[in-house]
């Protein structure tokens, strides 16, 4: 169960998952069934849309719980704030008592974005204990939730999966997605990936971007969102828009292959998925934060951290157009199939 489905970092990381689970599945959406409920039904997963018309619809409940009592179901698992808080309820109400809930995007007072005060975290922590487990997908994000009160043992982590072959670089892709968008095969590519919200801010990129940018110089960002028109309006403001690529939403692992190098300039991430994707991609990363990465340990190839605004021009400067390198050995620990085997153990376990 998760809160929307159009396209997003838990909501494809949901639809890898199932890709890879060794159980069967399906999934329901409180509301916009998006470009990620078309692929889960072209993957042969049935998709429910509960239809909410608002965040507040508190009869929805009562209709979730009677899908899952006609559903059957073994376990319900949830993704993010909305869904877990109706889905928790809604199950028990239907009488399932394995739920599973994963926590994606809290990172210190934000969730999802937003400033979780006192009365979301409040219904956050009443919630989470209707629930058998609740998985972090990163240190930090089990940090933050052991600091809102959330009992450690009630807490695993398990990291996002990547599919390491798909996001392997692609001479073929790189050619196919550059003719696509009118970029020259010589011109150096910097590309960013996410959702076009302020958060992830692409505007500070395109600012740091524009006294380079030109034929040789090109920006790509790969995403949709309610930033898309300002994005736009910055950018014909600053002169660059011929040069500014914004292609919504498509498949990130060929757009990776197109790319030369791939810029993160969030403050905040739980995770980074972009930046590992990138990464398995080959690609030189610019990024101001990632706990993946910090999780790591030690120095990995590619990932290239600043600590400031000013250090993004500089940064991005300082890499050339170039082959793809291999992918760094410590992503096998975020290969899809351990990731996806890991879930699948927790629902029996539990």
């Amino acid at each position: 169960m998760i809160t929307g489905l159009a396209a997003g970092g838990a909501e494809t990381q949901l639809r890898l998952l199932l890709r890879h689970s060794r159980h069967d599945a399906e999934v329901v959406t409180l509301y916009n069934a998006g470009s990620v409920a078309d692929q889960l039904r072209a993957d042969g997963v049935p998709v429910h849309d509960l239809g909410m018309r608002s965040n507040t619809e508190v009869g929805a409940v009562l209709r979730l719980a009677r899908l899952i009592r006609r559903g059957r179901y073994d376990v319900v698992h949830t993704h993010l704030y909305r869904a877990c808080l109706y889905g928790r309820v809604a199950a028990r109400l239907a009488g399932v008592r394995t739920v599973v809930a994963t926590e994606h995007s809290l990172l210190d007072d934000q969730l999802e974005g937003r400033s979780a005060g006192r009365g979301v975290r409040l219904l956050y922590l009443a919630t989470e204990r209707l629930g058998r487990a609740t998985v972090a997908v990163s240190a930090a994000t089990r940090d933050n939730l052991l600091r809102w009160g959330v009992a450690p043992e009630r807490v695993l982590t398990v990291p996002n999966g990547l599919d390491l072959d798909a996001l392997a670089f692609d001479p073929t892709d790189r050619a196919a997605v550059r003719a696509d968008i009118g970029v020259g095969a010589d011109a150096r590519v910097v590309g960013a990936v996410g959702r076009l919200h302020p958060g992830k801010r692409f505007d500070e990129l395109i600012r740091s971007l524009a006294p380079t940018l030109g034929e040789s110089d090109q920006l790509l960002i790969v995403g949709e969102g309610p930033e898309r028109a300002s994005l736009t309006a910055l950018a014909a403001d600053l002169g660059v828009a011929p040069f500014v690529h914004l292609v919504g939403e498509r498949p990130v692992a060929p757009a990776l292959s197109a790319m030369d190098v791939l810029a993160s300039p969030s403050r905040y991430e739980t995770f980074g998925l972009a930046v590992l994707e990138g990464l398995a991609a080959g690609l030189p990363v610019v990024f101001r934060r990632c706990p993946a990465v910090d999780e790591m340990g030690g120095d990995v190839p590619g990932a290239i951290r600043i600590g400031s605004d000013a250090d993004l021009a500089t940064a991005l400067a300082g890499v050339v157009a170039r082959p793809a390198r291999p992918a760094p050995d410590a992503l096998t620990a975020f290969d899809v199939r351990g990731v996806a085997a890991r879930i699948d153990d927790l629902y029996e376990r539990v």
